[in-house]
C-alpha cells in the first residue's frame, strides 16, 4: 500500500461510526452484513450509514456486493493486509525477534 492509500484509510477509520462498522465487518468475518443490519446494530440512521459505508470501500478497507435489492458488505482483507503491511514495513528495524509480539497479538 503506498503512503496516500494508507492516508485515505486512515482517514476513514478515524470518524468513531467508520471505525465501529469496519470493526463489526471484522467480527462477521465472510458473510458480511446487509446495510440495514450494520445500521440497525449501530443504530445509526440508514442514510447517515450510507455515507460512511461509501467512505470505508473508496479507502479499499469494505467491499459490497449486491444481494437482489439489498447489498452486503464485507471487510476486504487484502485492504486491511495492505494497511498492516504499510504500518509494519520497518518494524523494529528488520530485528523480527522483535516484531514477534505484535504479530502474535494480531494472530488470529
Amino acid at each position: 500500500m503506498d503512503e496516500m492509500k494508507a492516508v485515505a484509510a486512515f482517514a476513514a477509520l478515524s470518524q468513531p461510526t467508520r471505525l465501529d462498522v469496519f470493526r463489526l465487518l471484522v467480527k462477521a468475518g465472510e458473510d458480511g452484513l446487509r446495510a440495514g443490519e450494520i445500521s440497525e446494530r449501530l443504530d445509526v440512521r440508514q442514510n447517515t450509514m450510507s455515507a460512511n459505508l461509501t467512505v470505508l470501500v473508496q479507502a479499499g478497507l469494505i467491499r459490497n456486493r449486491r444481494e437482489g435489492r439489498t447489498i452486503r458488505y464485507h471487510v476486504d482483507l487484502d485492504g486491511m493486509r495492505g494497511l498492516l503491511a504499510f504500518l509494519m514495513e520497518d518494524c523494529c528495524g528488520g530485528n523480527p525477534a522483535m516484531c514477534k509480539p505484535i504479530l502474535d497479538e494480531l494472530a488470529c
